[in-house]
């Protein structure tokens, strides 16, 4: 059964093209513009292809030259059916026959059976080449059409980018401003200071104070997000002990662990790993991935935390874990702001999707960068975790400069 590929626009000409060609014996393919036709002319390979000339996107002159040029389509006949087009123009770059609209319902199976017979129709050579010429003008005028409104459109993603990120950064402050009070009074009221509470009123502030806590760190993270893409982010440098930063970093999570059921085993020199650069975002770091690694271990699973220190002058630490690890097509985006692998609101695991890419700002602000290996080779003390393993590497003296993230 042959098969024609109809390249058209407009639905009505379409069922008509297929109601007179189907009952006749073809198969035939739709396309609704000139990109569409090109990419189902590759991955069809049609006996022939009608083209409309006025389609969107690509022009049927600029699908026709584009076709022609593909090797493997070589031979296969393209027959312009149009009502606006020109037959000479239409012959010039590379169709094969003319069909002038409305068609003739009677003969139109036949006409298409002709030309995959090998009818073929012509120019004169003169007509060709200035046809051709006329065409490739167009065609340049039309590229810096599409370029300057790629530019344009580009400009104007880059302004609602800016406006995301100060949008961003301002809801942020705005947020952080009444947590001081709120947080500043349940610890008031939670240490007893502003009278004796009962029990039901000591479990009920608890949760409240959890649940600031939560929103807290989600107002942190947004502050630090939008820092680390604008560059206003800064670091506060000092000397550190990376030892205490890590160790403090896992004692943080210790309830969580002990929740979920999960086993840690760490592999931790003795001594001290003396830095220079910022400990607390440094802390923020290790705890995320460690967070992130306690959120998708299942229960009764295990966590490794690896610090040393590689070559003189850099240190590496590694969080790997016994979970169902992250699919390789998922790997590239891990680490850009607010990705997430599910993002429905159904999701299984909550967060806003910026906690690997703060991780990542914070690797860079400090000389390094964050990887990830799925399925992980990781070996911590002599434990197999073959889940995913997070490794962030930093300088041992973080650069006083930062580059925004990109």
């Amino acid at each position: 059964m042959p098969k024609i590929l109809h390249i058209e626009d407009d639905p009505a000409n379409r069922l008509l093209v297929r109601k007179l060609l189907t009952p006749a014996g073809f198969e035939v393919v739709d396309a609704a513009d000139g990109l569409d036709g090109i990419r189902k002319a590759r991955s069809e390979r049609p006996d022939l292809v009608l083209v409309d000339i006025a389609i969107p996107g690509l022009d049927g002159y600029e699908v026709t030259l584009r076709l022609k040029a593909e090797p493997q389509l070589e031979g296969m006949p393209i027959v312009a059916i149009t009502a606006e087009g020109n037959r000479d123009a239409s012959l010039a770059v590379g169709c094969d026959g003319f069909l002038q609209k409305p068609i003739d319902a009677r003969s139109f199976a036949n006409t298409v059976r002709g030309y995959l017979q090998g009818k073929r129709e012509h120019t004169s050579p003169d007509l060709t080449g200035e046809h051709l010429r006329y065409q490739s003008q167009r065609i340049v005028g039309h590229l810096e059409e599409k370029v300057a409104e790629l530019m344009s459109a580009n400009a104007r993603l880059v302004d609602v980018d800016n406006a995301r990120k100060e949008f961003y950064r301002n809801v942020s402050h705005e947020l952080a401003t009444p947590m001081t009070p709120i947080v500043g009074y349940l610890k008031l009221l939670l240490d007893g200071e502003l009278g004796p509470l009962n029990a039901h009123q000591d479990k009920s502030l608890r949760a409240m104070d959890q649940c600031v806590e939560r929103l807290r760190g989600l107002i942190d993270n947004l502050l630090d997000i939008t820092g680390l893409e604008t560059g206003r982010i800064r670091f506060m440098h000092r000397d550190y002990n990376l030892m205490e930063v890590a160790r403090a970093a896992v004692v943080m999570h210790s309830a969580q662990l002990d929740e979920r059921r999960l086993r840690l085993v760490t592999e931790m020199p003795r001594g001290a790993l003396p830095g220079y650069g910022d400990a607390d975002r440094l802390a923020r770091a290790i705890g995320q991935i460690i967070e992130n690694a306690i959120k998708f271990t299942p229960e009764g699973g295990m966590i490794g935390v690896r610090v040393r220190a590689i070559g003189g002058s850099r240190y590496e630490i590694c969080v790997a874990d016994s979970g169902p690890g992250v699919a390789p097509d998922v790997q590239p985006r891990l680490f850009d702001a607010f990705y997430q692998v599910d993002g429905s609101e159904t999701r299984a695991h909550g967060g806003t999707g910026v906690g690997l890419a703060i991780v990542r700002g914070i690797a860079r602000g400090h000389g390094g960068d964050v990887r990830v290996e799925s399925p992980s080779t990781e070996v911590i003390r002599d434990v197999p975790l073959r889940g995913a393993a997070f490794t962030l590497e930093i300088c041992q003296r973080a650069p006083v400069a930062y580059e925004p993230l990109t």
